[in-house]
């Protein structure tokens, strides 16, 4: 029997191309494909997948949230997360809400298809930097962790903080995550304090720089 797929990216020509190249595998069947995290829930219920391929970046509720409601409403779904966000910072927040595979968008196809067996099987899946990194965590102790700053935002703050550093706008921000400008605003005033940063200028040249960076990584 083919395990059924249901496939989560906002991205329309990608979406498709996922759709190919995981429906072309032998024991593998696409049961749907969504641009949100509402419109994978739906699908969800409708289709009942046995793994799910998300990406973190999605309209509204971010992919993250997505993980954790599946998780919720219906643990024994597998998760496998297919994104561009740095692995280095979003990996570990991925396994902690609940996937069980990680795979970054550049990497070539058959990571992913790699990816998908693993956990079916009932493993798990990382790269070799990612997987290196949380043994290394793992093994000093969560209170002997290096508190990178931007781990200390929550996966809200971190994914405005991305927005930001996209030159996107607070009202820009509010309608792609569904809040109020006032609330983005909180959001901000939260994640300048934990970053120690003085002004939302600083903020600003901050998540820039983070994002350039992260960009350069990514190439």
């Amino acid at each position: 029997m083919n395990a059924k797929i249901l496939i989560v990216d906002d991205h329309p020509l990608l979406r498709e191309g996922l759709k190919r190249v995981i429906g072309s595998e032998e024991g593998l069947a696409i049961c749907g494909v969504a641009g949100s995290a509402r419109e994978a829930l739906s699908l969800t219920e409708a289709t009942s997948p046995d793994l799910v391929v998300t990406d973190l970046g999605l309209p509204e509720r971010s992919g993250l949230e997505l993980i954790k409601d599946l998780r919720a409403l219906h643990p024994e779904i597998l998760i496998v997360v297919l994104s561009m966000h740095d692995e280095m910072l979003y990996a570990e927040r991925a396994f902690t809400a609940g996937a069980k595979g990680y795979v970054m968008k550049e990497t070539a196809a058959d990571h992913l298809i790699t990816a998908i067996r693993a956990v079916l099987k009932g493993g798990v899946y990382a790269s070799a930097a990612v997987t290196n990194h949380l043994m290394h965590s793992f093994a000093r102790g969560t209170s002997e962790r290096p508190c990178l700053p931007l781990k200390r935002l929550t996966d809200r703050e971190m994914q405005i903080f991305e927005l930001i550093g996209a030159g996107k706008l607070t009202q820009e921000i509010g309608a792609r995550l569904g809040i109020s400008p006032r609330t983005v605003d909180a959001h901000r005033a939260h994640i300048r304090r934990k970053l120690g940063l003085g002004s939302a200028g600083d903020l600003l040249r901050y998540a820039i720089r983070w994002a350039e960076g992260s960009s350069i990584r990514s190439a």
